[in-house]
């Protein structure tokens, strides 16, 4: 039988050997992943649990919260409570970050997260997932503040998400490439599936929600009239899909080769996206897995957040269609 190699494995041997390495940044990255185990177990069983449908509330964002939104928020927040190595956190579905009740002067690192992304896909058993990323505060032993989780994207020293679909699966990066690990509900541990994650440099899919074509500015109208005209050889067998969940959006494209983009409109004129939870540990996936994000003006990883939940266009996947959409920015008019 070949040797498996589990994602708590995985993270202690990537450490081993950096200079300065307490373990603390292991415990952490375990916590997370024990999270999401938690989390896909209650998105597996939310029909026999009678949690799927909504509240009737809706969070800071205005958007409607579900019954599941509300459960993974708590999850999450209730397993890296207690972890002294953790500063604070932040949510998308909170209004500010929360100091924890470990580490809440003396921890290094901050998170933040979108505990559920596509939540409004959860009763039609649509794939959705939980978005994170890791931050290394400058200075420790004072109480956290908003404007430590608001940097540029670079700063970031970990990112990931976990998918929750026909498997659960838990891909990471914490500056060193892309690797992907599916959760083996035998034994409860993820297991090392998709070494080495690179984009294949092929446009296969195109996921935009062409619905809103009517609301898009001249540039990203242009910019996917381009690319579904099939004019070039590289489009000749592209195809469009969007699911309307990031995370599951961009799991395909990562696997398959292709653009993700959720553009600025009349309607949504700064994007819709939210930097901090979704855009920018996303950004740092697909930059060490070979492709590149944008806002359409910008690397995604230089813009600093104006305040936790602010938004921007993602235009993200591989670099040639993102410098495409960049080109159609900088040349037409709006």
């Amino acid at each position: 039988m070949a040797e498996l190699l589990t994602l708590s494995r995985h993270i202690l041997q990537s450490s081993q050997g950096h200079e300065g390495a307490t373990g603390d940044f292991n415990l952490l990255m375990s916590h997370i992943a024990t999270a999401t185990k938690v989390v896909s177990r209650q998105v597996a069983k939310a029909g026999l649990l009678n949690v799927v449908g909504k509240t009737g509330e809706t969070n800071v964002q205005g958007e409607e919260v579900t019954k599941l939104d509300i459960i993974a928020n708590e999850t999450l927040k209730i397993m890296l409570d207690d972890l002294p190595v953790v500063c604070a956190l932040a949510s998308e579905e909170d209004e500010s970050f929360v100091p924890t009740r470990a580490g809440r002067t003396e921890g290094r690192y901050l998170i933040a997260f979108d505990p559920l992304d596509g939540s409004s896909n959860i009763d039609v058993n649509v794939s959705i997932g939980t978005i994170f990323s890791v931050r290394r505060r400058v200075k420790v032993g004072v109480p956290a503040t908003e404007q430590d989780f608001l940097g540029p994207g670079s700063e970031i020293v970990a990112a990931g998400y976990a998918v929750y679909g026909s498997s659960t699966m838990f891909v990471y990066t914490t500056g060193s490439g892309v690797d992907g690990f599916t959760l083996d509900p035998g034994v409860g541990e993820y297991v090392l599936s998709h070494p080495n994650m690179v984009q294949p440099d092929r446009c296969k899919v195109l996921s935009m929600n062409h619905v809103h074509r009517a609301r898009w500015f001249a540039p990203t109208r242009a910019f996917a009239d381009h690319i579904l005209a099939r004019d070039e050889e590289r489009y000749v067998h592209t195809t469009g899909r969007y699911i309307g969940s990031l995370v599951a959006d961009f799991h395909r494209n990562l696997i398959y080769g292709g653009l993700f983009a959720y553009p600025a409109d009349k309607t949504c004129p700064e994007g819709k996206l939210r930097l901090l939870f979704e855009a920018q540990p996303l950004a740092m996936l697909i930059e060490e897995a070979g492709g590149a994000a944008s806002d359409g003006r910008q690397r995604i990883l230089d813009i600093e957040p104006e305040g936790l939940h602010a938004r921007a266009t993602l235009v993200i996947g591989n670099k040639h269609e993102v410098e495409l959409y960049e080109h159609y920015e900088r040349t037409h008019e709006q």
